[in-house]
């Protein structure tokens, strides 16, 4: 049985993995910022945990860093132990909105970088001194280059792929796993207003390769795979003309 700590569990994907998790018997604490939801999602799940297993949350602004420790701990407390940590916290923001003021990309860069940083460092101290655990953190292929349509977005995701990077050349030593999922196209609420096509993917789609990949050990994954050669083209474009496609 694993105790698992998921971040940002409101989330649509973080849903799908716990649903996942409680099947196989795994031990929760949730940590999400709308009460009302995190209710209701703690509720679901003990009526499909396996044996009755061990579910708790508490609602908290992951931005609020000076609570941190705090909630690390009560985390560890309620599940006598910690082994796996996944950070689902995110939101897109408005890249039009960032662009005029700078508190508003703050925003965004708190949300999808500082604030992760932040809990990180904290549990990465930790799992090193155990030397054990699994840090799984929810990035996107944004952060592979930057675009017009949402560069400040695509900034945060880039910094923290590379936090994560160095995060794990540090902790391979001490048998930590640092996992960064980049995910393309997903259908969740974050982005009901994008028109969807064949390049999308659904929460529950992307939440099963997640837990499948954190099974495995994994360490940087594209999800869905084939956003790993969209990106690789994407990287290739000559700087000159890739500031012609207006992306």
């Amino acid at each position: 049985m694993r105790k698992i700590l998921i971040l940002g569990a409101n989330s649509a994907i973080a849903q799908a993995m716990a649903r996942i998790f409680v099947a196989k018997g795994d031990a929760l604490f949730l940590i999400g910022r709308n009460p009302e939801k995190l209710a209701v999602l703690e509720k679901d799940l003990r009526v499909r945990a396996i044996g009755g297993g061990k579910i708790g949350s508490y609602p908290a602004d992951l931005n609020q860093v000076e609570k941190h420790s705090e909630l690390i701990q009560k985390a560890t407390d309620f599940l006598g132990g910690l082994d796996t940590v996944v950070m689902a916290q995110g939101e897109l923001g408005n890249q039009k909105q960032a662009e005029l003021y700078y508190e508003k990309a703050l925003e965004i860069l708190k949300t999808n970088f500082l604030s992760q940083v932040s809990l990180l460092t904290l549990l990465a101290n930790e799992f090193e001194k155990r030397k054990a655990g699994t840090l799984a953190v929810i990035s996107s292929v944004a952060g592979d280059r930057g675009r017009q349509s949402n560069y400040v977005y695509g900034t945060a995701k880039g910094a923290i792929s590379l936090f994560l990077s160095g995060l794990r050349n540090r902790l391979v030593a001490s048998q930590v796993k640092v996992i960064t999922f980049k995910l393309g196209f997903v259908d969740t609420p974050m982005t009901q207003d994008f028109k969807k096509g064949f390049l999308w993917a659904s929460a529950d789609q992307v939440g099963k390769k997640m837990v499948r990949a954190i099974e495995k050990g994994k360490t940087e994954v594209y999800l869905p795979w084939f956003w790993f050669w969209i990106m690789a083209v994407i990287r290739s474009i000559p700087e000159v003309l890739f500031q012609r496609l207006k992306l």
